[in-house]
């Protein structure tokens, strides 16, 4: 019976969202807090259809998490098309490095003095609760590759990137709580953990990404092979980057966002590569390659990739809301959880915010909305059980699991019922507005020396950005999940 109705529960899940999705959008609401209400309604309390343990499945939690997180890193790399000079690279990499540092320096301070945890408990406290999340973020993301406003740019990025710069601080906390190994005066984490993961994992992830892309564009364009299929070339080129990340020690949520990234940037600056125009722009995601080798092989090469992992991603974001939605019915909710949520988010997030972003010449609307919107989710649920795996003990897993979830539910309530109207604001504002008012070339047909200005008298932002890309190229410099070895 139990595996009749799991059939039964999903494919009224599935029809309810197909049907009401466009509903959906317009409401103060958003899909996620509807997976999260029905985990909660087959979770123990109700169903009994999911009955999982932060702690003891914490094995299971971590693989599944971990195939959601290097799917939506990959998709959220791709939708990046911008040359990374570019000053628009320069919020997201604050936000997912400084910003991400004060945060964790936040929360482990307020653990250690208001929480009563230890060093290394409260540090590991802030290093899963940091990053912010790419699978349920998507509503405040770039809407497509062509989008190049500066608070969805600056949110894609920084979900893209911290959920691996957030890893040597993970190691930090379990190395002082005596679990890993962190060198005399810390110089093998400085060494390993931090120097060698983050830049063997980027470098690792461009190097294939834009290997592959290459190869396989080549053999298209000149010899009809490798034509279709682009939903084996994403999966692939996920598993090599991740692999070989793991391989040298290197961090795979890092490699395979950098993958991401690399293969939608060799679309850009392929000299045969003719944008598709927004007509066509659907039609090319779901067809395949003709024979012949089109000039457009490595757009529909990179649109089919990109619409295989959105599809892949959302059907992920179902399977781990639904286990979170299951697993907070069982949660412990102690006093210190309300003061604690509202310190995380309405104190340690917007601190880190404005003072990681101090200088970039930001509006005081814009660092408002990034401050609110640091969604947690999916990669705190991994990195919360990669700890747990890894050997934290009973006395500081369970606190750690009650908390996490506690903010992974807040933030989808919270963030679920706030993005749709706050957004509406934001697009009303002159930043919101200055933003994508007519499609970006991302990259520029041969013979072309700039890119079409719209008629407006003041070049929006994206057409600032569209000149600027059609007359320069830049090279590709540049995630996972386990530890430098």
């Amino acid at each position: 019976m139990p595996f009749t109705a799991w059939f039964l529960a999903l494919g009224a899940l599935f029809i309810v969202m197909a049907l009401a999705g466009s509903a959906v959008k317009r409401l103060p609401f958003s899909p996620a807090m509807l997976y999260l209400g029905a985990g909660i309604l087959l979770g123990p309390r109700v169903a009994g259809l999911i009955d999982l343990d932060p702690v003891a499945d914490a094995t299971l939690i971590e693989r599944l998490s971990e195939i959601a997180v290097i799917v939506s890193l990959f998709t959220t790399g791709l939708k990046l098309r911008v040359p990374l000079r570019h000053k628009l690279w320069r919020a997201p990499l604050r936000l997912a490095f400084l910003a991400m540092l004060l945060t964790v320096a936040g929360v482990t301070a307020v653990g250690v003095t208001l929480l009563g945890l230890s060093l290394g408990a409260a540090v590991l406290l802030g290093a899963v609760l940091a990053p912010t999340d790419p699978v349920l973020a998507s509503d405040v993301q770039v809407e497509d590759e062509r989008d190049v406003e500066t608070v969805r740019f600056g949110l894609t990025g920084e979900a893209g990137l911290n959920d691996g710069a957030a890893f040597p601080f993970v190691m930090l906390g379990l190395g002082l709580l005596g679990l890993h190994e962190l060198g005399a005066w810390g110089w093998r984490w400085l060494a390993v953990d931090v120097a060698w993961g983050v830049v063997a994992g980027l470098g690792l992830g461009a190097a294939s990404g834009a290997a592959i892309a290459r190869l396989v564009l080549y053999l298209r364009r000149h010899h009809n092979e490798a034509l279709g299929l682009d939903e084996f070339l994403a999966l692939g080129l996920i598993a090599l980057a991740y692999g070989l990340s793991l391989l040298v020690g290197a961090y795979g949520f890092l490699a395979v966002f950098a993958a991401g990234v690399a293969l939608g940037r060799t679309e850009r600056q392929d000299p045969e590569a003719t944008p598709p125009p927004a007509s066509v722009d659907a039609a090319a995601r779901t067809s395949d390659p003709q024979p012949g080798g089109s000039q457009d092989d490595s757009a529909t090469m990179a649109q089919g990739v990109l619409t295989f992992n959105e599809q892949f991603e959302r059907l992920a974001e179902v399977a781990l809301v639904l286990c979170v939605g299951a697993m907070v019915t069982e949660v412990s909710w102690p006093t210190h959880a309300a003061w604690f949520l509202a310190a995380l988010l309405l104190v340690v997030r917007p601190l880190a915010v404005y003072l990681g972003l101090l200088g970039a010449g930001l509006s005081g609307v814009q660092l408002t909305f990034m401050s609110w919107f640091g969604v947690r989710g999916v990669g705190s649920l991994y990195y919360l059980s990669y700890a747990i795996v890894f050997g934290v003990f009973e006395g500081h897993a369970r606190p750690l699991a009650d908390l996490t979830l506690i903010v992974i539910t807040a933030s989808i309530v919270l963030h679920g019922v706030s993005v749709t109207p706050l957004m509406r604001l934001y697009r009303r504002t002159p930043e919101g507005s200055d933003s994508t008012s007519e499609p970006v070339s991302l990259a520029t047909p041969r013979g072309s020396t700039s890119a079409a200005r719209a008629p407006d008298a003041r070049p929006s932002q994206s057409s600032r950005y569209a000149a600027t890309a059609s007359s320069r190229s830049s090279a590709c410099r540049p995630r996972s999940a386990t530890t430098p070895t």
